[in-house]
C-alpha cells in the first residue's frame, strides 16, 4: 500500500469536479483496505472510500485519506434448483457485472444495466431502475468496520432497504466499508417490462421473444438516449430521489396539474416523477455558467466543463426551492454531497 500526497480527484468523480485529496491510496485486497483504514486512524485523519465516484459531489478539497476501492473478482458460492448465488467484490464496475450475468444467463439485474458506479455502492443506496431494486436480488454482504477493524456479514433483513435507502445511510453511516456483495440470481427469469418505456422500446426493436438480453438492450438504449455520458458531460446520473406524497396531496396536485406523472407505492402513497416536476417548473436545460440541468433529462445535474462543486450545489438548491414553491413538494438529493 502506498500513500500519496495532494492528489487530484478530478479523474475519480463522474462530475469531473476539480478537488484534491490530502492523502490518497488504492487498495486491491481486504488486507490493504484494513491497512489503509488503520493508517488513517493512526494519522488521526478522516477516510473516504470511493468506487466509481458516480454518486458524489465534492464541494471542496478532502482533508483526509481517500481510499480507491479496486477489489475485483466473482465467485459462484452455490446453486439450487431456482437460484445462483454469486459473490462479487465491491470494486467491480456495476455494468460489467450486469454484462457478466447476461453472458452466463443469470437473471435479475438486466433492468439495472448501465447504472454507473461499482458493486459496493449497490446495497448502500438500494439502487434501482425500471421497476427493479437491488433488494430483490440481494442475498448478503461482507463489510469491515472502519474504526474497530472487525468483519461483519449483513443479510437482506439487516440492511433495512428502502427507496434509495439502507442501514448504511443512517444507523451505520460512515461506519462500515463493503468488501463484497452476494446476489441471488434466477435461473428462470421473471421479466419486468411495464415500468417506463421498456415495452415500447422492445416493440421498436421488433422483439418477439423476451429474454434478459433483449430487456438489457432496451434499457441501455433508453438510458443512452436520455442520460449524458459522464465522459462527455460531467454528471452523477439521477441527482434527486422521486418524492412520495399521501393520496390527498396527490389528488390535489393532479387536479392542478392533470399531466402529473406518478406511480403508486406498496403502502398506498404516490411516488411522483422528480424529473417531471423539475421540467414543468421550467428548469429543464437551465444553466448558470458551467453548472446546469441537463437539456434532455431534468433529473440530471451537469458540469459542462469547469463548474465547482459549490456551483453544482447552488443549482441543486435552486431546483429544490423552485419545485417546493410551485408544488409544495420537497426534493432530496440522491447524490452524496461531501
Amino acid at each position: 500500500m502506498e500513500i500519496l500526497d495532494h492528489i487530484s480527484l478530478k479523474p475519480y468523480n463522474s462530475f469531473g469536479i476539480e478537488a484534491a485529496a490530502r492523502y490518497f491510496t488504492s487498495v486491491t485486497s481486504v488486507t490493504e483496505l484494513e491497512e489503509a483504514l488503520d493508517w488513517a486512524g493512526k494519522a488521526k485523519v478522516p477516510s473516504l472510500v470511493i468506487g466509481g465516484g458516480s454518486n458524489i459531489l465534492l464541494k471542496e478539497n478532502y482533508n483526509g485519506l481517500v481510499i480507491k476501492n479496486e477489489l475485483r473478482g466473482y465467485e459462484v458460492l452455490e446453486t439450487d434448483e431456482d437460484f445462483i448465488y454469486v459473490k462479487v467484490c465491491a470494486g467491480e464496475i456495476w455494468h460489467r457485472f450486469v454484462l457478466h450475468c447476461l453472458e452466463h444467463q443469470y437473471a435479475g439485474v438486466e433492468n439495472l444495466a448501465l447504472i454507473p458506479g461499482c458493486v459496493g455502492a449497490s446495497p448502500m443506496q438500494n439502487i434501482g431502475a425500471y421497476g427493479v431494486e437491488i433488494r430483490e436480488v440481494f442475498h448478503a454482504l461482507t463489510a469491515v468496520h472502519r474504526y474497530e477493524g472487525y468483519t461483519k456479514t449483513f443479510t437482506n433483513e439487516d440492511c433495512a432497504f428502502g427507496y434509495r435507502e439502507s442501514v448504511f445511510k443512517h444507523v451505520y453511516k460512515d461506519q462500515f466499508v463493503i468488501t463484497d456483495v452476494t446476489y441471488r440470481l434466477r435461473k428462470k427469469p421473471v421479466f419486468h417490462i411495464e415500468y417506463g418505456a421498456i415495452r415500447q422500446e422492445l416493440e421498436r426493436q421488433h422483439v418477439t421473444e423476451l429474454s434478459i438480453q433483449a430487456i438489457a438492450r432496451a434499457v441501455i438504449h433508453i438510458r443512452s438516449s436520455k442520460l449524458p455520458d459522464p465522459a462527455v458531460i460531467g454528471n452523477a446520473g439521477s441527482f434527486f430521489k422521486n418524492p412520495s406524497v399521501d393520496p390527498a396531496k396527490y389528488e390535489s396536485l393532479k387536479k392542478a396539474f392533470p399531466d402529473l406523472v406518478a406511480y403508486e407505492n406498496e403502502n398506498g402513497t404516490m411516488k411522483l416523477a422528480a424529473g417531471w416536476l423539475i421540467e414543468h417548473a421550467g428548469l429543464k436545460g437551465y444553466r448558470s455558467g458551467d453548472a446546469g440541468v441537463h437539456e434532455k433529462q431534468a433529473l440530471v445535474l451537469v458540469n459542462y466543463g469547469k463548474a465547482t462543486g459549490s456551483e453544482i450545489l447552488s443549482v441543486c438548491n435552486l431546483v429544490i426551492d423552485t419545485v417546493f414553491k410551485k408544488y409544495g413538494v420537497e426534493l432530496h438529493p440522491e447524490v452524496n454531497i461531501l
